[in-house]
């Protein structure tokens, strides 16, 4: 929790996250070519915080409704862009969070990887 709050209070973090994530394939590229970034950007930051509140203990309400959104039946986020898309996130905090040793990279990761499995039981 306090590596995002790093994160989100560090200038650019999200424009960081989505040049990586967005330069990782063109799978991805595809997936956002009709996006609204300043909107994708605030999904991000919720999502992520839900994510960071599910390995917390909160419910994984929240979870399991983005993972019906992402699923195939609607936007089709095949399971393997997830790997991507942790990749960058984790490049992202390891540029934006002066503080994050590989502790705290290797915490992320398990709660990434938490999150990300609810998500994809909706797949």
């Amino acid at each position: 929790m306090q590596s995002y709050g790093r994160c989100c209070r560090s200038t650019g973090f999200f424009d960081t996250f989505y040049r990586i994530f967005l330069a990782s394939s063109p799978d991805v590229r595809a997936k956002f070519a009709n996006t609204n970034m300043q909107a994708q950007q605030l999904l991000l930051r919720q999502g992520i915080m839900n994510v960071v509140l599910y390995a917390r203990g909160m419910p994984d309400t929240k979870l399991r409704a983005l993972g019906c959104s992402h699923s195939r039946k609607a936007m089709d986020i095949r399971p393997e862009l997830y790997t991507l898309w942790t990749d960058s996130l984790l490049k992202t905090i390891h540029e934006h969070d002066a503080e994050a040793d590989t502790n705290t990279l290797n915490a992320w990761l398990t709660v990434i990887n938490q999150g990300i499995s609810v998500i994809l039981e909706e797949y």
